[in-house]
């Protein structure tokens, strides 16, 4: 989990997965892709091709740039990358954050492929219509590669870290930490798995969910209908 630092325009102070938005870079054709297709995606994701593709390419380069994880290897899908703790490594994170470089042309340098393999599509949900800022936002899961740690050096974090899933739903309902409606909800089906390697072997029903303002008995609710 990510701690956003207090000056972040979205979501100031809250925990959040590792994650942002489609880059233009991410639509490199020349991109080298193992795993199953876009085409596949597509059709998991109820979207077209093309969206299908930006989706995987930017759940993959964010979680490189923001923890330092790369779900990348070798080309027959057999292999995932093992390490990537080298300081030169380091150099590649911060071009791509400024985007000096693009995710096609980092793989194609270490001869790389893309492991689309490693992700599991979990969710989509969209911001409510009052909203100022609104995202269409697909979240995945992944196992980390053997080899590989998620590190602290985000910028837009002040505090990145492993936790227990309860445990920082606890924080939340004791008003000691802020999350977004979706980021509870994920964790509550984290924490509700006998293992992540069960959690990552699901293939939930995926719909999108746009949480609506609902007047009630009690004044106005958030109310969204979840999977």
């Amino acid at each position: 989990m990510l701690h956003r630092v207090a000056t972040m325009a979205f979501a100031p102070s809250m925990h959040v997965f590792p994650g942002g938005g489609v880059d233009p870079g991410d639509d490199a054709p020349d991109l080298p892709w193992a795993g199953p297709t876009p085409v596949e995606w597509a059709a998991r994701m109820a979207t077209d091709e093309a969206s299908a593709r930006r989706f995987i390419v930017a759940a993959v380069r964010e979680v490189f740039e923001e923890t330092g994880v790369l779900l990348a290897g070798g080309r027959d899908g057999s292999t995932a990358l093992a390490d990537v703790s080298d300081p030169g490594w380091v150099t590649v994170r911060r071009d791509l954050v400024d985007r000096h470089t693009s995710l096609a042309e980092v793989l194609v340098r270490q001869g790389l492929w893309l492991r689309s393999d490693l992700l599991s599509y979990r969710a989509h949900w969209t911001t409510p219509a009052f909203e100022r800022r609104r995202y269409d936002t697909r979240f995945f899961a992944c196992l980390i590669p053997e080899g590989q740690a998620a590190d602290d050096l985000s910028s837009e974090a002040q505090a990145a870290d492993w936790m227990r899933p309860g445990d920082l739903l606890a924080e939340v309902a004791a008003g000691r930490a802020l999350m977004l409606p979706p980021t509870v909800v994920c964790l509550e089906q984290l924490a509700a798995a006998p293992s992540a390697a069960a959690f990552l072997a699901e293939q939930p029903r995926v719909h999108e969910v746009v949480p609506v303002l609902m007047e009630t008995a009690d004044g106005l609710t958030l109310q969204a209908d979840l999977p």
